[in-house]
């Protein structure tokens, strides 16, 4: 099996010289799918103590704010994001091999689909313990918008000004689109909801009694660390005082917008990524995104000065689309798709997005593998719509059950889900 390769951070990282990867799991019962919350025991039962982070293999596993929920990623950053589909397979097998002893195994997708989060969360009360309570005490962790969000992350390095300012102008642009491949979360209380992107509904508005933290998704523009500090983090921190007032979240990051600029580790983190039914399928639409923003990065279609022109609301709107539409939303801004070097009226999100795929696979390395999930994309929609496809028009919880059975097995076996 091909393994990531990890680089050595003795240095800063520069523009596409490594990827860190994080994918978040639903534990629950192996009959009833009920959530369970025992992230801790299974940590506990691989690192031989409750421990917050286990690493192996180049490979982590981690804690989250939950404890239904483990996260798996990456131990650094990794040289070859194609080469990450089998190393985290791995791992998905190696936790449910131990939850087996649980009458317990992993299921994927963005939202449990019909967990009660006001009565069935439960935070993880070992380290880091106290930044949770915090959390609570402003927030109220019960709910959708914290207790039951299930994404992948991605993580792209840059070094210095200059580098950032480029990385953050061509992922302000690619966030919007993010929800037309990836969104997986149409179900959730047991019922269909009014977005295909419900995570990301209940992400934008879980911290609305201090909006400056989420504020529009798609950040402000901001292209180097002196104005991003002050007209993004400042404000945040100033905004959150009268909440905490020992200072436990003023830190990078609080900040949750959906690409989230980490100075202290020279990164850009992309939260605007449903989970989806395998790691393969994550990878193939991660390897879509870093292409996508080499693409932009390079000014294949549109100069950089074009692409920092954009304010967030303008984004957010194109955003809300997706939430709500996924592939099947219109984009009828013509500045924004001569961005992506076309010459419409309008066009749908998905449409759009299979238009970049083919742009850039000219020019731009996939993994076989990648490319087999994101003709399953494009040609039979996000998982999100294939989850749709493969319940009846009036389903019961009994259909949740058949279909998210199946989601379980195809994150077990490594198999794509087609209704």
């Amino acid at each position: 099996m091909r393994k990531p390769i990890s680089i050595n951070r003795k240095r800063p990282l520069s523009l596409f010289e490594g990827y860190g990867v994080e994918m978040e799991y639903m534990i629950v019962d192996i009959d009833s799918l009920n959530v369970r919350p025992i992230s801790d025991k299974i940590l506990e039962k691989v690192a031989g103590k409750i421990v917050s982070e286990h690493s192996s293999n180049s490979m982590a596993w981690s804690n989250e704010l939950v404890l239904h929920v483990i996260e798996v990623k990456t131990d650094g950053a990794a040289v070859d994001p194609g080469s990450l589909a089998p190393a985290f397979q791995e791992q998905i097998v190696a936790i449910d091999d131990i939850l087996e002893e649980f009458d317990a195994r992993l299921m994927p997708g963005a939202m449990h689909p019909w967990m009660d989060p006001f009565t069935e969360v439960n935070l993880w009360p070992h380290e880091y313990n106290a930044i949770y309570e915090a959390y609570n005490q402003i927030f109220d962790c019960r709910g959708h918008g914290w207790a039951n969000l299930q994404s992948t992350h991605l993580n792209l390095p840059f070094n210095g000004d200059d580098e950032f300012g480029k990385l953050h102008a061509a992922v302000r642009l690619i966030l919007p689109l993010i929800p037309a491949i990836a969104a997986s979360s149409p179900i959730a209380d047991g019922e269909l909801k009014p977005f295909l992107d419900y995570r990301m509904e209940n992400y934008r508005t879980n911290s609305l009694c201090v909006p400056s933290i989420t504020g529009k998704i798609v950040p402000e523009p901001m292209f180097t660390k002196e104005d991003y500090n002050r007209e993004i983090f400042q404000r945040m921190y100033r905004d959150i005082s009268p909440f905490d007032p020992e200072g436990i979240l003023q830190e990078e990051w609080l900040n949750s917008r959906g690409a989230m600029s980490r100075w202290d580790r020279q990164t850009i983190e992309i939260r605007v990524i449903d989970i989806q039914e395998n790691p393969g399928a994550d990878i193939a639409v991660l390897e879509w995104i870093i292409n996508l923003t080499k693409a932009l990065v390079e000014e294949m279609w549109s100069s950089l000065t074009d692409q920092k022109r954009w304010a967030e609301t303008d984004l957010y709107d194109i955003l809300m689309a997706t939430v709500k539409n996924g592939e099947q939303a219109i984009i009828n801004d013509e500045r924004y798709l001569a961005l992506f070097g076309l010459n419409e009226a309008k066009i749908t999100a998905g449409e759009l997005c299979e238009h970049i795929y083919k742009e850039i696979s000219n020019s731009c390395s996939f993994s076989d593998e990648g490319k087999e999930y994101l003709d399953l994309i494009f040609n039979k929609g996000p998982l999100g719509r294939r989850i749709l496809d493969a319940l009846p028009q009036h389903f019961k919880k009994e259909d949740l059950l058949i279909v998210y059975t199946k989601l379980c097995d195809c994150l077990r076996y490594g198999k794509p889900f087609e209704p």
